[in-house]
């Protein structure tokens, strides 16, 4: 009887598996230092899609707006 074989199998797939887990630690760890070294976008911390919003209505980015804005009369 040859028992050797399911034996040699495991170690392959066990080799296998450390071998992902290594890789995977690497690739985590190229990771971490790519994001260490670069900006988080805006440097003052301000998300660049809500730069320059106010509080309160917001005046249509289209200006397609029938009505518009009030003319104001200007004096002479």
């Amino acid at each position: 009887m040859h028992k050797s074989r399911p034996t040699q199998n495991k170690r392959q797939r066990e080799r296998a598996q450390a071998d992902k887990r290594k890789e995977k630690a690497e690739r985590r760890q190229q990771s971490k230092a790519r994001r260490a070294n670069t900006p988080s976008g805006a440097p003052d911390g301000e998300d660049p899609d809500i730069a320059g919003i106010r509080p309160g209505p917001q005046p249509n980015p289209y200006g397609d707006e029938p009505w518009g804005e009030p003319e104001v009369e200007k004096p002479e």
